[in-house]
Parts: C-alpha cells; structure tokens; sequence
C-alpha cells in the first residue's frame, strides 16, 4: 500500500517507475500504478468534466506570467484567481492573486500550471471531502481554514470537522466516483466545493496517497482491512498450484 509518499509531486517520473517495478516483480500495489500515473497529472480533471463531473472552471497552460494572470482574470471576470501546479500535492507552490496583489513584474510559476476563480466558499463553507472505499462511500469531512487563509491544508492553519453529507451533496461525490476511468480502486478521496451556482464541484480525485481521516471516519480501518482481505482472496483464487507451476517450468 502507498503510505506517506508526499514528496512524490517532486520526484514524479522515479515515483512512477519505482510502482512499475513492484508491480513487475507480482506485488500487488495498491492503488495499482496505472491509476497513480493517471492521478499524478490533475489534467485528469478534464477527463472527469467530460464524463459528466461538475468541475470548477479551470485554464491550463504550460506556464503564466503576470500578463497571462491579468488575462485568467478578464476570462473568468474575476478579481481574484488561484494558481496551482499540475503536478502537486498539499497546497505547495500554489498562489492566489487577486488584482490589487498581482504578481511582479518578472514574475513566471516556472512550470504547468491550472488557473482557477477563487471560490469565496471556500473560505466563507469550507471544502468538502468525501472518503470512499472500494466504491463505497465511508465518510465525509468538512475542512475549513484558519484566519485569514484560504488554503485549508493543516500546514496552514486549516482545520477539520465532522460531516454528515446530505444526498444532494453526497450524490455529486458519487458522481466523480463513477466518471472515473477505473473500478478497481482500494481507496479514493473526493475533495469538492462549492461553486456560487450552489452545485458541489470536484477540486481534486485523490487515488495516490490521500490522507483518509481516520478521526472522522468510524471504522475506517475494518472497512480497509475487509476491502484488501477480499483482493488477497481474489489474488489467491487466482494464483497458480505449486502443481501448475511445476508445470510450467518444464521444458
């Protein structure tokens, strides 16, 4: 299992290469690596808005400037815009500017990037994060964040609380769940807000190695421990006899 592979967004090529070479060598991995090098890229987020997922608006572009942020503006008819790295985790390298904070002159993110509207809901809501479980819905957590932040992660401030999603809500999380390219994921986490129409919409689809809030989610862990139980047994199933095997190595 991927455990605390958080530097990954770093290293993604070595990362990927190093799940390829596990799964070469008959360890199952899970998430398997053809999910994680989906999920690696957030242009995945196109994939999912073609399949019908409400998403937030997004521009992408192999990189911006201060000139390119003044015209991210102008297309969303904003005052203020996110910028986020295609190839990231936890917030890092992630800015916010708005039109009386721009950025200097000189100023490029360096990189591919995605270019948002700020969603005041974010800081006014919260972000909402719907845990699944070998397709099925676990639990859910509502992060909000600290003062005067807008980034909810805790290395900022952010916070969670309890949630209980109502159908309407819990609805549009299953709905990502389901444009997704794949059905054989262990775990998945679904992080949405909310747009001003009032629709939830998918920030992110976490399959690498999300953190699944325990805290929050009751029996989380057995859930876990049943799911990976049931693909041991499957592997099994599966498997060759000794027998066969031998078999097999003959000339």
């Amino acid at each position: 299992m991927l455990g605390t592979a958080w530097d990954y967004q770093d290293h993604p090529d070595a990362f990927l290469a190093k799940l390829e070479a596990l799964a070469a060598r008959g360890i199952q991995v899970c998430n398997p690596p053809e999910v994680v090098r989906w999920n690696v890229d957030k242009r995945y987020l196109k994939e999912l808005e073609k399949s019908g997922a409400t998403s937030v608006p997004t521009l992408w572009r192999t990189d911006i400037d201060r000139a390119g942020i003044e015209a991210a503006m102008e297309h969303f008819d904003t005052d203020r815009v996110v910028v986020k790295r295609q190839v990231g985790a936890g917030g890092l390298g992630q800015y916010s500017f708005s039109r009386d904070n721009l950025p200097d002159e000189g100023w490029s993110m360096g990189r591919a990037c995605m270019v948002q509207p700020f969603l005041p809901s974010i800081v006014e809501e919260g972000e909402y994060t719907f845990v699944f479980v070998d397709g099925a819905f676990s639990h859910g957590v509502l992060k909000r964040a600290g003062e005067g932040e807008y980034r909810i992660q805790s290395l900022y401030g952010g916070y969670e609380c309890d949630y209980a999603p109502d159908p309407q809500d819990l609805a549009k999380a299953e709905a990502v769940v389901a444009a997704l390219p794949f059905t054989d994921l262990l775990y998945c986490r679904i992080d949405m807000a909310r747009l001003p129409s009032g629709d939830l919409a998918v920030m992110e689809a976490e399959a690498i190695e999300p953190y699944l809030y325990p805290q929050q989610g009751l029996g989380l862990g057995q859930r876990l421990a049943q799911a990976i139980a049931a693909r041991l047994a499957d592997r099994a199933v599966a498997a060759p006899s000794p027998s066969t095997r031998a078999a097999l190595r003959q000339p």
